[in-house]
């Protein structure tokens, strides 16, 4: 019988099968999925085969993890050349940021695009908590905003508080499996909380000491949008907040292409394996002189350039 993974504990599973009824399942054997190592070999949004366990079917047994349209990952915590698969089989990642407690980095949002672009997965960049937003943080937000449309995002301004920006993200939410990211206190629980009716998940506040957020989700897990709100329906997957997003599989010569403004213009750099720093006749270098290229985000992918080990490709 075919199911789809909806949370994942580590050692147990939370499946739904066609009929939809859900079941506790764990994995037969250890699988090896597309010689790829992770610390997960199952994740929430994977499709499996499952065999019920005994006769009640209330826990069953997957025998077979079924080919992965895409998924996205970051670096494992514990193990720098591992990976993490944060879910798989989605068609959007919706981050969530904000301008103020916490603050998120514009190098945390890049290097979450540039996953997003590694495994074909559409992202959207929410900025929440706009009532908190000061003069100066409205200033940062628009001139962002512009930075990341002109690169081709989708960018939205919400406040939960007030159910500023709700509508636009409900429609980007409509069918469609979405994952849902960022720092923890940045308001993806309250988020979930708003879209999905009863869920009550818990929510933490912005830890005083150090303006980051409290962990508030432990594992990852899936919920369908109630068709009531969602008229076409649609899915989306709540991961634990995130302090860093370690981007694994890519090597330095890739990066650019990942970068959808530098993308277009790779084909008019001199050398066919230009990385964009000290190369004669470098297009992307040219185009950021001329500011078609926002040089913020030139330098965040120097940035990013600099943080990938070359030794492990």
């Amino acid at each position: 019988m075919r199911a789809v993974v909806y949370k994942s504990t580590g050692s147990w599973y939370v499946v739904k099968d066609e009929k939809g009824m859900f079941h506790n399942a764990r994995m037969k054997g250890i699988f090896k999925i597309d010689e790829i190592t992770s610390t997960n070999p199952v994740a929430v949004g994977d499709e499996v085969e499952i065999e019920p366990e005994n006769e009640s079917e209330e826990t069953a047994i997957i025998t077979a993890i079924l080919e992965r349209r895409n998924y996205i990952n970051r670096q494992s915590p514990r193990l720098k050349h591992q990976h993490h698969i944060i879910a798989a089989n989605i068609d959007q990642s919706l981050l969530i940021a904000t301008m103020r407690e916490p603050k998120t980095s514009q190098g945390f949002i890049d290097r979450f695009l540039v996953a997003s672009e590694m495994y074909h997965v559409t992202p959207v960049i929410v900025f929440n908590k706009s009532d908190l937003y000061r003069e100066k943080e409205l200033e940062k937000f628009e001139e962002w905003k512009l930075m990341y449309e002109t690169a081709g995002y989708t960018v939205i301004l919400s406040s939960l508080k007030q159910q500023a920006g709700l509508t636009a993200i409900k429609n980007i939410l409509n069918n469609k499996t979405t994952l849902i990211s960022g720092h923890s206190g940045v308001g993806k629980s309250s988020l979930l909380n708003v879209l999905l009716p009863g869920l009550d998940l818990k929510i933490q506040d912005v830890s005083g000491w150090s303006g980051k957020g409290l962990h508030t989700t432990t594992f990852a897990e899936m919920f369908d949008l109630p068709t009531e709100n969602f008229q076409d329906g649609g899915k989306v997957i709540d991961t634990p907040g995130m302090r860093e997003l370690g981007l694994v599989d890519l090597s330095r010569q890739e990066l650019s292409h990942y970068f959808p403004e530098m993308r277009i213009r790779l084909n008019e750099c001199q050398f066919n394996n230009c990385l964009h720093v000290n190369e004669p006749g470098c297009a992307i270098k040219d185009a950021v002189e001329m500011e078609q290229i926002d040089s913020r985000r030139y330098i965040s992918y120097l940035n990013i350039l600099e943080s990938i080990d070359e030794i492990s490709y």
